[in-house]
C-alpha cells in the first residue's frame, strides 16, 4: 500500500494521459468515421448519392482494416505513423493509430444507424427540393443522433481498452501504468487502482452518453 501512495502522482499523470489519448483519438477517429460512414450510406444503391464504385471501394477498405486485431494493427501502422506524425513511438503515434482504427470501426456504426432512418423522411425532404447536403445535415444526422451518441460512447469504451497497449510503442496511460508498476512488479494494489479508475471513467462516460442519447431521442 505504501508503494501505491508513492506512485499516486504517477497514477494521476497516467489517468490524464489516458484521457488525452482517448479523447483526441475519439475526436479524430470520430470525424473520419463519420465521413466514411456517410460515404457508405449515401453512395449505396438507392441512396441520395448512389455511386457503386465509391461504395465498393469504401466497403472493401472498411472490411479489410476493421477486423485486424489492434496489437497487430499498431505494428503494421508504425511506418505510416512515422510519415504522418514524425515518429512511430510515444503518445502521438498511439493517438494516430487509435484514430485510424477508430475511424474504420465508427464508420460501420454510423452507416448502420443512418440505415435506421425511415426512407419516408428522406423522400419528404427530397420532395420539397432539399439537396443531398441539406438532407444529410438537417434530416439524416438529426434523426439518427440518439443512436449515434450511443455508438460513439461504445467506441470511447473500446478506445480505453485499446489504449492499454500504448506501452508497447512507448506511450503512457493507465494500461501502461498497471503493467509497468503493478503486473511486472507483482503489486496487485497498483494494478487494481488503475482498474478502478478505468471503471469509474467508463461508468461516467456511459452515463453521460445515455443521458445525451435520451435527450436526443425525446426531441
Amino acid at each position: 500500500m505504501d508503494e501505491l501512495v508513492n506512485l499516486l502522482p504517477l497514477l494521476w499523470k497516467s489517468s490524464y494521459e489516458t484521457l488525452f489519448i482517448v479523447g483526441l483519438s475519439l475526436l479524430f477517429g470520430g470525424i473520419g468515421g463519420l465521413l466514411i460512414g456517410l460515404g457508405l450510406y449515401t453512395t449505396r444503391q438507392g441512396s441520395i448519392l448512389q455511386n457503386r464504385a465509391v461504395f465498393s471501394i469504401l466497403n472493401v477498405l472498411v472490411n479489410v482494416f476493421r477486423p485486424i486485431p489492434f496489437i497487430i494493427f499498431l505494428a503494421a501502422a508504425q511506418p505510416l505513423a512515422r510519415v504522418v506524425v514524425g515518429t512511430g513511438i510515444g503518445n502521438n503515434a498511439i493517438i494516430f493509430t487509435l484514430s485510424l482504427a477508430a475511424a474504420f470501426g465508427i464508420s460501420r456504426i454510423v452507416e448502420q444507424n443512418l440505415l435506421t432512418v425511415q426512407p419516408g423522411v428522406i423522400e419528404a425532404a427530397r420532395s420539397v427540393g432539399a439537396g443531398p447536403l441539406r438532407i444529410i445535415f438537417t434530416v439524416l444526422i438529426p434523426e439518427a443522433l440518439g443512436p449515434l451518441i450511443l455508438g460513439y460512447t461504445f467506441i470511447f469504451v473500446a478506445l480505453v481498452d485499446m489504449s492499454a497497449v500504448a506501452g508497447y510503442v512507448g506511450g503512457g496511460g493507465l494500461g501502461n501504468f498497471a503493467i509497468q508498476y503493478g503486473y511486472r512488479l507483482f503489486n496487485p494494489a497498483v494494478t487494481w487502482a488503475a482498474v478502478l479508475i478505468i471503471i469509474v471513467l467508463v461508468q461516467l462516460v456511459q452515463w453521460l452518453g445515455n443521458t445525451l442519447a435520451r435527450k436526443a431521442l425525446r426531441r
